[in-house]
């Protein structure tokens, strides 16, 4: 999973005792930090802010993504200290934040493919960054869960073993911390070749987290089902070879693909897991008269990709 590599760096241009206390702040955090986050041996760049460029230089395209990153949080602890969230405030701080770390998940995952289809380094030098930051919102996730348990941690590991989807949900929680933990630079370097092969984990991680989704959404799975088209469109386009990855083709041939992988998810959760009629449901994709269903959109979502390109390639100095 791509993340953001730490927090900290040097000033340059400063004088005086205000240049000494900030190298004297800036070391003391990172020896902090390093020994709480031990890395393997090696050469050790210095830490950075998430605003910062990997030299310790202000980045305006990280800073204004690290912003837009923060707004959802921002936006449900303004709700929590206006008591906009209504009667269970921690349950609907809970499930927007989960509906976030989701979305975020997937956000992290089409980097690469965008990065690469446009053509654009500077997206690919934010995989850390929304990684981490992803990681955060699943740890918050997890605590307001506490919360709305009062912070009963015996109820809560017994509610977590005892309700699947909450087994299913911890272990794809867990299994981000491991690929956050070896996600910086001094792992990469110290697992080599398998470093690669550990963070293929992230798509059944992945495909975890939008189970779980399905899961605790019970019958409204609207998002839900858009969720696992767009995981389904990643997971299709890693696996075309990758001389066709880029091609305009192939990138409007998963667009069908897409949304019948999310109608089939769509049709398999509530086959199994409802008692709605799930052959109903499903040939209500074929009916656009109410609007799109949520398989439609994920294939407008993969239709999205080329469309994109196009433009992209026909910008102004990029022909």
């Amino acid at each position: 999973m791509p993340v953001l590599h730490g927090v900290g760096a040097r000033r340059a241009g400063m004088g005086g005792s205000l240049a000494g206390g900030s190298d004297d702040i800036s070391g003391m955090m990172q020896a902090i930090l390093r020994t709480a986050f031990p890395l393997p041996a090696g050469r050790r760049r210095p830490f950075t802010w998430p605003w910062q460029d990997r030299a310790g230089r202000l980045s305006i395209l990280r800073a204004v993504v690290f912003a837009l990153l923060l707004a959802p949080l921002a936006w449900v602890a303004a709700e929590a200290a206006l008591h906009q969230l209504g009667p269970e405030p921690w349950k609907a701080a809970l499930k927007e934040i989960g509906q976030w770390t989701i979305r975020l998940l997937l956000l992290t995952l089409a980097v690469t493919p965008l990065g690469k289809i446009l053509a654009e380094p500077r997206l690919l030098a934010l995989r850390r960054l929304l990684g981490l930051t992803t990681l955060a919102y699943a740890g918050l996730h997890l605590l307001l869960y506490a919360g709305h348990e009062n912070f009963r941690l015996g109820k809560v590991a017994s509610e977590i073993v005892l309700r699947p989807y909450l087994t299913i949900g911890f272990a794809a929680l867990l299994g981000l911390v491991a690929l956050g933990w070896t996600s910086t630079d001094g792992w990469i370097r110290a697992l080599g070749p398998r470093w690669r092969r550990l963070h293929v984990l992230i798509f059944p991680i992945a495909a975890l987290g939008v189970l779980h989704f399905y899961w605790q959404s019970k019958s409204v799975v609207w998002e839900a089902v858009l969720a696992g088209g767009l995981l389904s469109w990643l997971l299709l386009w890693r696996v075309l070879p990758a001389a066709w990855r880029l091609r305009l083709p192939a990138l409007l041939a998963l667009v069908p693909l897409t949304a019948l992988a999310a109608a089939s998810l769509e049709y398999a959760w509530y086959a199994l897991a409802t008692n709605l009629p799930a052959q109903r449901i499903l040939f209500a994709n074929l009916d656009v008269s109410f609007g799109l269903r949520p398989a439609l959109w994920a294939g407008v979502a993969a239709l999205a990709v080329p469309a994109l390109a196009l433009a992209w390639r026909w910008l102004p100095g990029r022909r």
